[in-house]
This record gives structure tokens, C-alpha cells and sequence, in this order.
């Protein structure tokens, strides 16, 4: 596992300190894993919209969904 280093003010860390109980660390990298999924997901989206675009707006799921049903019977 990888270290890194933050800064923060003089008064935030005094008021960290008030509080002994809570793990810092494990709040910071989890808030930093939050924040990764919100763009990975913000990512996927911009992807899926680009797709979507570029997609001819003719094709329709109801149709496609109905033509595999006849193609079974």
C-alpha cells in the first residue's frame, strides 16, 4: 500500500485531535474511493452518451424484442 501526504490547517488538525476515536485515514481513503466512483461512473456515462449519439435513432427495443419472438414461433 502506497503513502501519501496532505496538508491541512493548523486549527482543522487541532479539531481532528478533539476527536481520538475516529480513524482518519480510513475516512480520507474513503472519501477518496467515493470520489473515484463518482467519476468512474460520470466516465461511463459520458461513454454511453457518445454511444447513444452516434447510434441511428431508427432502432427501437419494442420492435427488436418483437421480431426475436417471431423468429421463435
Amino acid at each position: 500500500m502506497k503513502a501519501i501526504t496532505i496538508r491541512i490547517s493548523d486549527s482543522m488538525r487541532e479539531e481532528m485531535k478533539a476527536f481520538k476515536d475516529i480513524n482518519w485515514s480510513k475516512e480520507i481513503r474513503e472519501s477518496i474511493e467515493k470520489r473515484l466512483k463518482q467519476e468512474k461512473m460520470k466516465n461511463a456515462c459520458e461513454i454511453q452518451d457518445k454511444l447513444r449519439n452516434k447510434a441511428s435513432g431508427k432502432w427501437s427495443g419494442v420492435a427488436e424484442i418483437r421480431k426475436w419472438r417471431e423468429r421463435r414461433r
